[in-house]
């Protein structure tokens, strides 16, 4: 494909616009000529960064929104993902999650380290007040 898809769109930071959510992926990847698997890797992805987004970021549901941004060009998906919740990046605790024996290793993070292991790669930046995460897949 020599030609890029780029979608783009907004979603308030509500657990019940994880349907939404969903579409817009499934409607990117019909466009885009993504098939059945790396578009199951790309739904994983997100639905887990928007999902810590609203219960960890924000505590559960809210109105502030999540950007998400999704381009198809060459081999690649370029997810970028932008919330408003406070300042964390998800890549800067990853090897703490697997230390110690599981009895001693604090619950959660497997989910962010599952979709860095997904990517090609992975990049954080707070900006104006938002965390920005960047992730390439291969398509």
């Amino acid at each position: 494909m020599n030609s890029a898809t780029l979608r783009e769109t907004l979603f308030p930071a509500r657990l019940n616009a994880m349907r939404e959510v969903r579409g817009f992926i499934e409607s990117f990847c019909g466009d885009a000529d993504i098939s059945h698997e790396p578009g199951l890797r790309l739904n994983l992805v997100i639905e887990e960064l928007f999902t810590n987004t609203i219960k960890h970021g924000h505590r559960g549901d809210c109105d502030c929104l999540v950007w998400i941004a999704l381009e198809a060009r060459g081999g690649n998906v370029t997810l970028t993902y932008i919330d408003q919740a406070p300042a964390f990046n998800p890549f800067g605790m990853m090897g703490a999650h697997l230390e110690g024996s599981v009895e001693q290793r604090n619950v959660g993070g497997l989910g962010v380290l599952l979709a860095t292991e997904l990517s090609v790669t992975s990049e954080y930046a707070r900006l104006f007040g938002r965390n920005r995460l960047r992730m390439a897949l291969a398509r």
